[in-house]
């Protein structure tokens, strides 16, 4: 029964729920995020760049046979991928920085 009771604690202690909500929060946001790079940001610069779809970006190592799948190394979605990362990184720099702005005036 102590297990149980160590458990119980550990689950309704403060920092596991702000932690749970964070984690919730966090993948909505990136949903935003994704949409944002994929629908927003990245058809301007296929087209600054001639019309190139970075997700359909790849290299062919083995072509499709009657047997197996291609074999392809598809780097354009790592572009798409590593821009998202950035993204979100910028924005949680910006959000924690209006934090700590908002504590100094406090």
């Amino acid at each position: 029964m102590g297990v149980l009771k160590e458990f119980k604690e550990f689950a309704v202690r403060g920092n596991v729920i702000d932690m749970a909500v964070g984690i919730i929060i966090g993948g909505a946001f990136g949903k935003i995020v994704s949409s944002l790079v994929n629908d927003v940001i990245m058809p301007p610069i296929g087209l600054l760049l001639g019309n190139v779809d970075f997700s359909k970006l790849a290299v062919t190592l083995s072509a499709k046979t009657a047997e197996a799948e291609a074999v392809t190394i598809k780097y354009g979605l790592f572009i798409n991928t590593i821009l998202d990362f950035i993204i979100v990184a910028f924005a949680i720099f910006i959000f924690i920085k209006q934090i700590n702005r908002f504590k100094k005036e406090v």
